[in-house]
């Protein structure tokens, strides 16, 4: 099975476990692909991002509109082509930093969509971000597949709610997934890189699999979600 078709799987079973609404478990799919941009094969995809970045700058900051977006855009093009494939990116460091970046694009383009137009439907908007970032990050044959399924996902959810907090989170599953089945290679994953070469196999694979399995248990039990959630409190209150 190619390694994007294994990442996405896997991803999209993850998604199911966690969440219900189609725009979140797209972002956990399109998520599990984000790091392996690192990989020689996809530079010419990296120059594309870099220029797109660019130009989406120069155009926002000549009309005087917030220009972070393609600043952002950038930063992830410029640290795919430093990274060597698998170090940095198939990290935990790598894991936030691809995360928080790929989460600011999508609701810092969010929040400039808004205050410029008229449009206030969030679920709609955040759909269209969606299917444009895919064309970044999802390979011409997964983006065939990707594409109809989640507008027909859309028809049939036509609303959601949704808060920036799942957005993050929704990333991270699919981006963390992606690390978390390339520890059962062979080769293994640098979980530290860059500060440590120290790498991590299938045990790490397997525990992580057992810890996001029992999570979305007590997510979904509401019996023991209170008893998580009250754990929880109880624990950070005495920290506090």
């Amino acid at each position: 099975m190619s390694s994007y078709k294994g990442h996405s799987i896997f991803a999209f079973i993850l998604a199911c476990m966690f969440f219900q609404n189609p725009l979140l478990i797209a972002l956990t799919l399109i998520g599990a692909n984000i790091p392996d941009f690192d990989h020689e094969f996809k530079t010419e995809n990296v120059y594309k991002m870099i220029i797109l970045g660019l130009l989406l700058f120069i155009s926002l900051y000549i009309l005087k509109l917030p220009y972070y977006v393609g600043l952002i855009i950038v930063f992830l093009g410029v640290t795919f082509y430093f990274s060597e494939h698998r170090s940095f990116t198939h990290s935990l460091f790598g894991v936030l930093t691809l995360t928080s970046a790929v989460s600011l694009v999508l609701i810092w383009a969010l929040e400039l969509i808004l205050g410029v137009t008229p449009l206030n439907n969030q679920y709609l908007l955040m759909a269209i971000l969606i299917a444009l970032i895919s064309f970044l990050f999802l390979n011409r044959k997964l983006l065939m597949i990707f594409l109809p399924i989640f507008f027909i996902s859309l028809f049939i959810i036509p609303n959601a709610d949704f808060s920036y907090i799942e957005i993050v989170l929704g990333l991270l599953l699919g981006v963390f997934s992606h690390i978390v089945l390339d520890s059962f290679t062979p080769a293994g994953i640098k979980i530290f890189a860059p500060i440590s070469s120290k790498k991590v196999y299938k045990n790490f694979g397997l525990t992580i699999t057992f810890v996001l399995i029992v999570l979305a248990i007590i997510i979904h039990t509401p019996v023991l979600f209170n008893l998580f959630e009250k754990y929880v409190y109880v624990t950070l209150s005495s920290i506090v």
